[in-house]
């Protein structure tokens, strides 16, 4: 029964595909859906390419086990600075320049902003190679719900789920990806409620005051306002997870596409309550994994947290709900895996192909987009390294090196091209060495992503002020 009703939602998402790629005659339709959106779709198609396998499989999971109720705290940054900020400071003004500046991408718009042709190249190369490993830790985080749920292999349900995201993008481009994601963000919505009303309501969990105090039997700590991994690590992913939206080019490309600016507001207000419920679904179930669990399940004899959220599903939902948790966390990642193929590939048609290339640019848009997934699924075969730190250092490399410039850009005319490239570089340079430096398997990778964000902040306008000249 699970088998055919996933074969039919599959169905349904290459039929859309289809129809799509029927609707898709240029390539600003491709990337850009022709800036047509309206309010709903724009505010589910931003909180789906937010949250997907990566948030309900691996955050989820070891976050919510590692530091227990206090893993909230990034429910609150998700959600106050992550969407409702997110969109009332940068959703009309980016509108706003981009169509100004007649950008589809941000390389476009960071060339176009402080006139350098290279900083659009350089910025293009950043966005097609660090948003891979981000496409692989969602690769990843599917196929191992889809190993514990459906008994489908690992490497199977990579290649599977590789081959659909692959044929489902590259027949329709963003038009079959927000035509989807009202679909895909209900199920999300509807799906991440019904997780918390049934686990709070489970024996073992006794509802809210219940959960509180079965978790301080085990230990104290799991329901303390700060957990003892520590302020610093909890602190760096909560920055990592709210601020690193502001400068990632497939969440930013969600407000190029706005069908006017009047519509931002709605779009707000339904991206930040999609953003807590989902958020809060997340991190709550996590924490509560302490209640049905004494130690981390195993793959191949080595334990692994990445596997409690599927476990969790499996051994204490009821089993249809084990089907709606995975259709649920499989219309998430969908979603943000045709945003992060869609920009990435973009990244090299738009930005760095010339303009005698342009000609055949929906042809290279496609090849690119199978390109991106192949080499996701390179990085996800090895499972060399975690979910979380996978996506902290696609992260931190891409929102630091661009989120000073993104948002300076908007609203700084004094902001400079040295500016721009001095904080690029910093942030680039902060999250991928010393996650080098101390290992891309260390706890510490998500605070060195917070920081790759952070302190591009402050160098951007020191270099201004010493570099001078205004655009």
């Amino acid at each position: 029964m699970k088998t055919l009703i996933l074969v039919l939602y599959v169905a349904c998402m290459l039929l859309i595909g289809y129809y799509s790629m029927r609707k898709t005659k240029s390539l600003s339709d491709f990337f850009l859906a022709n800036r047509s959106l309206g309010p709903w779709v724009s505010a589910f198609a931003y909180g789906t390419t937010y949250f997907s396998a990566v948030l309900f499989i691996g955050y989820a999971g070891r976050i919510g086990w590692n530091f227990g109720l206090s893993s909230l705290w990034i429910v609150v940054g998700n959600t106050l600075i992550g969407s409702l900020l997110a969109w009332l400071l940068l959703a009309k003004k980016t509108r706003q320049v981009t169509e100004k500046l007649n950008v589809m991408t941000m390389p476009e718009f960071l060339g176009a902003r402080y006139g350098d042709p290279y900083l659009k190249a350089f910025s293009a190369i950043l966005v097609f190679v660090f948003l891979i490993p981000y496409s692989a830790s969602v690769y990843m985080g599917l196929s191992y719900l889809f190993d514990v749920v459906m008994g489908i292999p690992y490497v199977l349900a990579l290649l599977l789920i590789a081959v659909l995201t692959g044929v489902y993008l590259v027949m329709g481009g963003y038009f079959a990806v927000a035509l989807t994601d009202l679909v895909q963000g209900s199920i999300m919505f509807f799906g991440a409620i019904f997780m918390v009303f049934y686990l709070l309501a489970h024996p073992q969990v006794g509802g809210l005051s219940g959960a509180i105090s079965n978790l301080r039997a085990i230990n104290p700590s799991l329901v303390n306002v700060i957990d003892p991994p520590g302020f610093w690590p909890l602190f760096g992913l909560v920055v990592l997870t709210s601020l690193g939206p502001w400068g990632l080019p497939q969440m930013v490309q969600k407000f190029y596409s706005l069908k006017s600016e009047r519509i931002a507001f709605a779009a707000t207000v339904v991206s930040t309550i999609f953003a807590l419920v989902c958020a809060f679904s997340a991190y709550f179930s996590g924490s509560l994994t302490r209640l049905f669990f004494t130690e981390l399940p195993q793959m191949g004899g080595v334990p692994n947290a990445d596997l409690l959220m599927p476990n969790l599903i499996v051994k204490v939902m009821p089993q249809a709900f084990t089907l709606i948790f995975l259709l649920l966390v499989f219309s998430a990642s969908m979603s943000t895996l045709s945003s992060l193929v869609l920009v990435s590939s973009s990244a090299v048609v738009v930005d760095l192909f010339p303009q005698s290339w342009r000609r055949n640019s929906l042809f290279w848009m496609r090849f690119l987009c199978g390109l991106f997934v192949f080499l996701s699924l390179l990085i996800a075969f090895k499972r060399s390294t975690f979910i979380v730190n996978l996506m902290s250092i696609s992260w931190g490399a891409t929102a630091g090196s661009f989120l000073a410039p993104y948002v300076y850009g908007l609203y700084w005319k004094r902001g400079t091209r040295q500016a721009a490239w001095t904080s690029m570089l910093s942030g680039l340079v902060i999250a991928v060495g010393f996650s080098w430096y101390f290992g891309f398997r260390s706890q510490l990778v998500p605070l060195v992503g917070s920081l790759a964000m952070l302190v591009p902040l402050g160098i951007f306008p020191v270099v201004s002020l010493f570099s001078g000249g205004e655009r």
